[in-house]
């Protein structure tokens, strides 16, 4: 029994001993990281190896586990010297408890991953560090106080994180800092004086905060940086000329930072810049002639901003110059022969200027040229056929010059890696050239030219053509079915033209069509049943041809169709009860007598009123003849009168972009009996253009009111997201406003379809800019008034325009008054009631602005928006929406939550708790392209 004890007592101890030895051979490091690791989010068990071996022994005393684990380097000495958890998908909130033992660490990694919360200020005891990289993570808060300590750090990366607060100026104290990078954060304030004081510094990372004030000077005494990046901010005043002192930049980019201003001469003794960005600023006068002094200058982007006068002719010496982009500003004058000549320039974007003369007669003979760039400007001449020798041009847009014209090139089809053609609206005359030799064209905009001649069946050569648009043309003959050989075609547009013949049935075929427009031609025959055998359709134009017959059945089974227009035709029976037909409007199915159905009246068996089916649709026809007979006689002696006198009853007012037309022009461009009977036509004027005409009635007494109004819209509300008020034509009861012509449909058409993020980003960007412009530009202020997804049309380059803003009150003031009220009484009281319920107004528009945010991030029109948005915790929203809009990539993450937090600001209840547009625009700019 003694014995047995004894061994029970040795084998006990021996546990025991094992036990502590055990617990006593994991080091320091490693249990520093076990530490740090039971704190982490780690889903994906990217850290499965940091582990200590049960029972295991260290090979030698002094070594660390730490060492053979992943992401961690130690020294000789088997001192930790690197710890590297980038790109791991590693998440939490970081204590900072662990770290005191890596006194030996230079290289600290925690790049690319979910961290948040506040960044701990223990890791500012890691004094020999030497790079420290948080890029792209959550981390939040006021920056720590403490980093002046790492006196030997090179590198701090912090891009891409939820910083707040000042920029600490501190930064300023480390004496060997090369890299500073705190780019995408949210840190406010002034950029410290003291940030030009750094003595090591290479590159300085800015932009992409909420930063204000002046620039500073002192950034100029930074004379070892080559790359300063502080754009993207919103400071005040101009661009210091000590900028000029930076000896050694090689590139400075302030895009987006509300200067204004010149550009200094003194950035010309800049002579090792290599990139300047400037865009998206408020910069005056003209472009000096000393930029030709910057010889190595590769990218030189000046974009949007408000600069005049001509691209100097010194230009012609920047023969390293890749990137020449001055688009969006008021310049004008002809462009230099010499800018088609720069050996490697590869990108020429001079767009939405005031250029004209002809293109250059050599552009195009530098083969190296990728994407020009020079539409919405007054050139003239044609499109040079020097063109066709660009082998790399991927990109070429002449559209919006109007007096352009001449051919298009023969060979333009044949260009070995051109993808999109764009020359819309360029008075272009001429067939279209064979498409036999077509390489790799995927866009073809044609439309609003005096195309003539027939579509060449050729066209199926282009195999990777996606999107044709030959609309308001005078083409003719049929349309070719090989049309539907072409393999990833998406969207046939051929409307406006004189097209004759059916609809092919070959369309059927096609597996990616999702748009067709054949509207206004003179199609006949029967719509094809085939067509609702296509997977993807989504949008279906037949209007205003002859059609006639059923529409098939087959349509309203259709699981992708979201619009079939077929008004205007001769199409009878009953409208298909699909789902996606009671979601249409009554607009796709007027002007067919004997069509029914849901959304139009009910349909109703024949019954023989004189005894018999055939006796009531003889008795029909011989009503309708004589009904028709009245109505000639009527409209003969109407038109006779018409004539006779309304030259002397009709008035025209043109604004800016529309030639001084007589009312004749204008009213003989359209039916003006049938626009009687509706509130929207188009018309084409005598010199080509399309416009969209609105009519509106008016009493005599409120003439003066309403035309001062409309003057108003015309003169004032001048802006690239608002559709353009071209004029009006007015007698003593009507009026017909005359408005651009969009022809890409509205937002309202796009809602639920299928749509990249970064499209609907610009879109939701451009409708800001739009609504800003009239609420905090004009004075006074220009209510929306109905502000919805129907009223957001797009021009050919998807840029978002608003429509119809201030018609709402255009109409109100055009019903005048009681008939015992002077007009000048009813502008007083008008106007007492406009001023009254101004502010009530616009906050409606910010309202319905955040209701069609949520119905693009949503892909569905809503009632509530309120309702939707606030009855839902915010992560719960928040997932549905990545969920919908299908994104995975962080930059998208992080604008879609920025854009749902400006959503759930405007759908506020209370009018007073939403932010003004200026306001809403300006968090939108915080990740604004």
């Amino acid at each position: 029994m003694e014995i047995f004890k004894f061994f029970y007592f040795i084998n006990l101890l021996s546990t025991f001993i094992l036990s502590s030895s055990s617990s006593l051979a994991i080091d320091p490091y490693s249990q520093a990281l076990l530490s740090l690791k039971s704190e982490l989010i780690d889903n994906d068990n990217s850290l499965h190896d940091w582990v200590v071996p049960s029972g295991g022994n260290l090979a030698k005393s002094g070594s660390s586990y730490a060492c053979s684990w992943s992401g961690i380097k130690c020294n000789k000495d088997s001192n930790v010297t690197s710890i590297d958890l980038s790109m791991k998908k590693l998440g939490g909130v970081l204590s900072g408890k662990q770290l005191s033992v890596f006194t030996e660490v230079i290289d600290f990694n925690l790049s690319n991953n979910l961290f948040s919360g506040k960044l701990p200020p223990e890791i500012f005891n890691l004094t020999n560090l030497k790079s420290l990289d948080i890029d792209t993570n959550n981390f939040s808060g006021q920056f720590p106080k403490g980093i002046s300590k790492l006196k030997s750090l090179v590198v701090f990366d912090a891009w891409e994180n939820n910083f707040s607060g000042q920029l600490p100026a501190e930064f300023s104290e480390l004496e060997n800092l090369k890299i500073l990078n705190l780019y995408g954060n949210s840190f406010s304030g002034s950029i410290p004086s003291e940030y030009g004081s750094f003595r090591s510094l290479e590159s300085l990372l800015l932009a992409a905060n909420s930063l204000t004030g002046s620039i500073p000077p002192e950034l100029g005494n930074l004379k070892t940086v080559t790359s300063m990046e502080i754009g993207s901010n919103s400071y005040q005043g101009f661009i210091p000329p000590q900028l000029g002192n930076m000896s050694q930049l090689q590139n400075l980019e302030i895009a987006d930072a509300n200067l204004s201003g010149s550009i200094p001469k003194e950035l010309f003794s800049l002579t090792n810049l290599q990139i300047l960005f400037l865009s998206i600023n408020q910069l005056t006068g003209s472009i000096p002639s000393e930029f030709s002094k910057i010889k190595l200058l590769t990218f030189l982007d000046l974009s949007d901003n408000l600069l005049s006068g001509s691209i100097p002719e010194s230009f012609s010496e920047l023969k390293s110059l890749i990137i020449l982009s001055l688009g969006s500003n008021d310049m004008s004058g002809i462009v230099p022969e010499g800018i088609a000549e720069l050996p490697s320039l590869e990108f020429l974007l001079i767009s939405h200027n005031r250029f004209s003369g002809s293109l250059p007669k050599s552009l195009g003979k530098n083969s190296k040229l990728k994407s020009v760039d020079v539409s919405v400007n007054n050139f003239n001449g044609s499109i040079p056929p020097s063109i066709c020798q660009a082998t790399q041009l991927s990109y070429f847009s002449v559209s919006y010059n109007m007096q352009l014209g001449g051919n298009i090139p023969s060979q333009i089809w044949s260009m070995p890696q051109l993808q999109n053609f764009s020359a819309y609206s360029c008075g272009i005359l001429g067939n279209l050239p064979s498409f036999e030799s077509c390489k790799s064209i995927s866009t073809i905009r044609l439309g609003r030219n005096n195309l003539s001649g027939t579509i060449p069946k050729s066209v199926s050569k282009c195999q990777a053509l996606m999107i044709i648009e030959l609309s308001d043309n005078n083409l003719t003959g049929q349309i070719p079915e090989e049309l539907a050989d072409i393999p990833i075609l998406e969207s046939v547009d051929l409307s406006n033209n004189k097209l004759n013949g059916l609809i092919p049935e070959k369309f059927g075929s096609s597996s990616s069509l999702k748009l067709l427009n054949v509207s206004f031609n003179n199609i006949s025959g029967s719509i094809p049943e085939e067509l609702a055998d296509i997977p993807i359709l989504e949008s279906v134009d037949l209007s205003n041809n002859k059609l006639n017959g059923l529409i098939p059945e087959k349509f309203g089974s259709s699981s992708s169709i979201k619009l079939l227009n077929v008004s205007f035709n001769n199409i009878s029976g009953s409208i298909p009860k699909g789902k996606s037909f009671k979601l249409m409007d009554t607009s796709a199915f007027v002007g067919n007598s004997e069509l029914c159905g849901v959304p139009l009246r009910p349909c109703i068996k024949s019954v023989g009123i004189l005894g018999s089916t055939n006796t009531w649709k003889l008795t029909h026809i011989l009503l309708l003849s004589v009904g028709l007979l009245i109505i000639l006689m009527v409209l003969g002696f109407g038109i006779l009168h018409f004539k006779k006198g309304f030259e002397s009853r009709w008035k025209m007012i043109s604004f800016v972009g529309l030639p001084q037309f007589t009312p004749n022009d204008v009213l003989t461009s359209f039916n003006v009996v049938a626009a009687e009977h509706t509130e929207v036509t188009k018309a084409v004027l005598p010199t080509g253009i399309t416009v969209l005409v609105k009519k509106i009635e008016w009493e005599t007494r409120s003439i003066k009111l309403v035309s001062e109004f409309i003057m108003r819209l015309g003169n004032a509300a001048r802006h690239k997201n608002l559709i353009r008020l071209l004029g009006f034509c007015y007698n003593q009861q009507l009026v017909y406003l005359l408005y651009d012509y969009l022809p890409n449909g509205n937002l309202a058409e796009k809602i639920g379809m299928e749509w990249d993020w970064s499209g609907k980003f610009r879109t939701i960007v451009g409708i800001a800019r739009g609504l800003c412009f009239l609420h905090h530009e004009c004075y006074p202020a220009i209510p929306h008034g109905d502000l919805n997804s129907t009223n957001v049309v797009f021009d050919e380059d998807m840029e978002p325009h608003l429509a119809e803003f201030g018609f709402k009150h255009v109409i109100e003031l055009s019903k005048g008054s009681s008939p015992t009220t002077t007009k000048q009484e009813t502008g007083l009281i008008f106007m007492a009631e406009y001023n009254e319920s101004m502010e009530e107004e616009l906050g409606s528009d910010v309202y319905n602005f955040g209701k069609m945010i949520l119905e693009i991030l949503t892909g569905r029109r809503l009632t509530s928006a309120a309702a939707n948005i606030h009855s839902k915790s915010h992560e719960t929203l928040l997932r549905e929406v990545y969920n919908d809009n299908e994104v995975t990539s962080a930059s998208s993450m992080e604008e879609i939550k920025l854009v749902l937090e400006v959503a759930m600001l405007c759908t506020r209840s209370r009018s007073s708790d939403r932010p003004s547009m200026e306001d809403a625009l300006k968090l939108l700019s915080v990740k604004n392209f």
